[in-house]
């Protein structure tokens, strides 16, 4: 809750006042100063910067729950305050779909159909509250520049014909979806900072950031590792607080790399930079999540998107609700269909892994 602005809590007016007209404007601002720094920036005594202290630290602490209460909160929600992803297996599995006020990571190989997964939770966030939906916007961070307005309305008509059939829904569902394209890492930063008020004015239901590996791969060209992670930490931070704070779904889509000592940062989408199809087969032997351990132990959910056997999976490798478990699937005109909605059970090195059968996949 580092990131939670002063202006929502509800402090004491002259106390909010104050740290208003010295530009402290979050929890971080206020408590990641020394007491006697503080004390120079609001040009008060000791007492003044204790209480200002002590009153941020209150209102941004998430407060003591019982289990109980926690269990009465997620019945009240419907299920715990979900987006249903309509594939049954892994809203079973997800208890009953992506959470809401959490950061759920879907990572995979290019063209596996991580982009196809994210057009279909922007339509069903769009889509009225009597028909499933959350009857919101959605904000759709498209770095790669995949988002297609038109692959979204075939979803939406393949998959829900009874509905898009309604004279002009489809453009009433293609409006709620608000598409930022940052060419960086500082635009995406600089979008990060005003989403506080796009996402209050405009009813944001669903923010999804497809995808962040695009962004930190142009850094690397630029900067060292260090300077690099500075920015991420801070947008991951900023992340994590909209999902808390605005108690909407986050998802964020990553690339994979290769784990090769001469390329450390190797990332899918880069193989046609390299020399041919003996570099693909290299790349394909040892991949794993762009964007380090600290983006992993960040999310609350991470989905795999994997090839092998002659099929894609969809591989719940993290989840507080679900042991790790796979679902084969297909992409068709209506999007992600799974083959079955059995799970299949994975244990031991598979958890953590990310396959890729070939190269057929990196060629699409």
């Amino acid at each position: 809750m580092a990131n939670m602005p002063i202006s929502e809590m509800h402090l004491p007016p002259h106390l909010a006042h104050l740290l208003a007209a010295r530009r402290l404007d979050t929890a971080k601002d206020v408590l990641s100063l020394p007491e006697v720094e503080l004390m120079s920036v609001l040009d008060s005594g000791l007492p003044t910067a204790r209480a200002a202290v002590a009153h941020v630290s209150e209102a941004a602490c998430p407060p003591c729950q019982t289990a109980l209460a926690l269990l009465e909160e997620r019945v009240r929600l419907g299920g715990g305050g979900r987006l249903a992803t309509t594939l049954c297996g892994l809203d079973e599995a997800l208890g009953g779909g992506i959470p809401l006020g959490k950061l759920t990571e879907v990572v995979g190989p290019s063209g596996i159909g991580k982009t196809q997964f994210c057009l279909k939770l922007s339509l069903l966030a769009a889509l009225p509250e009597y028909y499933g939906g959350l009857d919101g916007r959605v904000v759709y961070i498209d770095t790669e520049s995949k988002f297609s307005s038109r692959r979204m309305i075939e979803i939406g008509q393949k998959s829900f014909p009874q509905i898009f059939r309604q004279e002009g829904l489809a453009q009433k569902m293609a409006g709620r979806i608000l598409v930022m394209r940052p060419t960086s890492l500082a635009d995406f930063t600089k979008s990060l900072e005003q989403m506080k008020v796009t996402l209050l004015q405009h009813e944001v239901k669903l923010l999804i950031v497809d995808s962040m590996a695009a962004l930190t791969s142009l850094e690397n060209e630029k900067a060292t590792s260090g300077f690099r992670q500075h920015p991420l930490r801070w947008a991951l931070s900023f992340l994590k607080s909209i999902a808390e704070l605005s108690r909407i779904p986050v998802v964020v889509t990553n690339q994979v790399r290769s784990q090769s000592n001469d390329d450390g940062y190797h990332f899918s989408f880069e193989v046609d930079r390299k020399d041919g199809n003996n570099c693909a087969e290299r790349f394909d032997s040892h991949l794993i999540a762009a964007l380090g351990i600290q983006w992993a132990h960040a999310t609350t959910v991470r989905l795999v998107f994997e090839s092998h056997s002659g099929h894609r999976f969809i591989k719940v490798a993290k989840s507080p609700m679900s042991p790790a478990v796979a679902f084969p699937f297909v992409v068709e005109s209506s999007g992600i269909t799974l083959l079955s909605d059995e799970g299949i059970d994975v244990t031991g090195p598979e958890i953590t892994s990310i396959r890729c059968e070939g190269q057929n996949i990196l060629a699409r």
